[in-house]
């Protein structure tokens, strides 16, 4: 490959043991996630009213599939040191020759389900401020996103003035807000809001409610993409792209080959459709156009998405490496760009892999190449 600059457009952070206890309002701290081991698990985060994360499978990158499983007993200090010590994170990008990563959180993805939305909130409010100090130590390698709770569309506003003000870059919303939905009037001001203060809105996988799992458990690993694609059926087809074109809007981890005949097929339920399955506001444009021009999409090693590239909006595709979660393809991510990048042109490569991220959160990549 001749890739001057790569950036993942979605990493993670292993939140370490001490930080919800740390960083958490005093009222919550009796209740905050903590650490403990369970046998033959291993370390696992604890979360009141939710299953346990087992630590061994969310940070197991690089790891080989045998030594996935749920009886590898794993301690937290097993773990990538990188995923919680932003030093050792630059060796580990290096490692996998990526520049810089916008960062998002592992068990604050799980925590993006909790009914209780004050703990939420709560618990919220405790990463982003350790997440801003994570960042701030390398903060041209290291983009965080913060995170809201999203209990009324007013607090929305709050938190994403709080996470700007905190250096962070963007801001992850849970799948389920707190007072209707997304594509109600009643979040016009906070979109309104997220432009103004020019913060991309992320939703990843695993942020919303389960859909009812049918047969083996693995068939739920395919389910996961399918929260994602109904968030940005409901944005486009509801209209809030329509009332707010200059919106931002990434698809996180949910792959990116399904993106054309997504397109295709809101396209057709639109114009076959739209008299009698009503869309709640008029759309003056073809919905796939919303799609190409307010969505951005991530994806790893899906080579479909490589293939179809020409057949979606190739400017907003986002190359990542996911470290150090399972689906990681840390540390051989450039064997594997090699291998998939064969189809792409010298342009496509250079926005796919760095350029549409860079654009989309303000980086400089002649910084990075400098300081690299």
């Amino acid at each position: 490959m001749n890739q001057a600059v790569i950036i993942s457009a979605d990493s993670h952070i292993v939140e370490p043991p001490h930080l919800y206890r740390d960083f958490i309002d005093p009222a919550f701290r009796e209740r905050a996630p903590r650490v403990e081991y369970v046998d033959p698990v291993g370390d696992v985060y604890l979360i009141e009213g939710q299953r346990p994360v087992p630590l061994g499978i969310a940070a197991a990158a690089g790891k080989h599939v045998s030594e996935i499983r749920l009886d590898a007993a794993i301690r937290f200090e097993d773990l990538p040191l990188g995923g919680h010590d932003p030093d050792a994170r630059l060796a580990d990008q290096a490692r996998d020759g990526v520049h810089a990563e916008i960062l998002y959180p592992t068990v604050g993805m799980v925590l993006c389900n909790h009914p209780d939305l004050d703990f939420r909130k709560a618990c919220f409010d405790a990463y982003n401020r350790w997440m801003s100090e994570y960042c701030a130590t390398h903060p041209k390698r290291l983009i965080g996103n913060g995170q809201s709770a999203m209990r009324t569309p007013e607090e929305g506003i709050l938190d994403l003035e709080s996470i700007r003000a905190l250096g962070l870059r963007g801001v992850m919303l849970p799948g389920q807000p707190g007072v209707a939905d997304y594509d109600s009037p009643v979040y016009d001001d906070f979109f309104r809001a997220a432009i103004d203060l020019d913060l991309p809105l992320s939703f990843h996988i695993l942020t919303m409610r389960d859909a009812k799992l049918r047969g083996p458990r693995l068939n739920g690993f395919l389910q996961i993409m399918r929260g994602c694609q109904d968030i940005m059926g409901l944005l486009v087809l509801g209209g809030v792209f329509e009332r707010h074109p200059k919106l931002h809007v990434v698809c996180v981890e949910a792959d990116a080959g399904w993106v054309p005949h997504y397109m295709y097929r809101m396209d057709h339920a639109f114009d076959r459709h739209r008299n009698w399955l009503h869309t709640g506001q008029p759309l003056s444009r073809k919905p796939s156009e919303y799609f190409a021009d307010n969505i951005w999409v991530t994806f790893q090693d899906d080579w479909v998405a490589f293939r179809t590239a020409d057949m979606m909006n190739w400017r907003h595709l986002m190359w990542a490496n996911d470290f150090p979660h399972s689906d990681s393809t840390w540390p051989d991510s450039q064997a594997l760009l090699a291998e998939h990048t064969k189809v792409l042109s010298a342009e496509q490569c250079e926005a796919i892999l760095s350029g549409n991220v860079a654009e989309l959160y303000g980086i400089d990549r002649a910084e990075l190449l400098a300081a690299s």
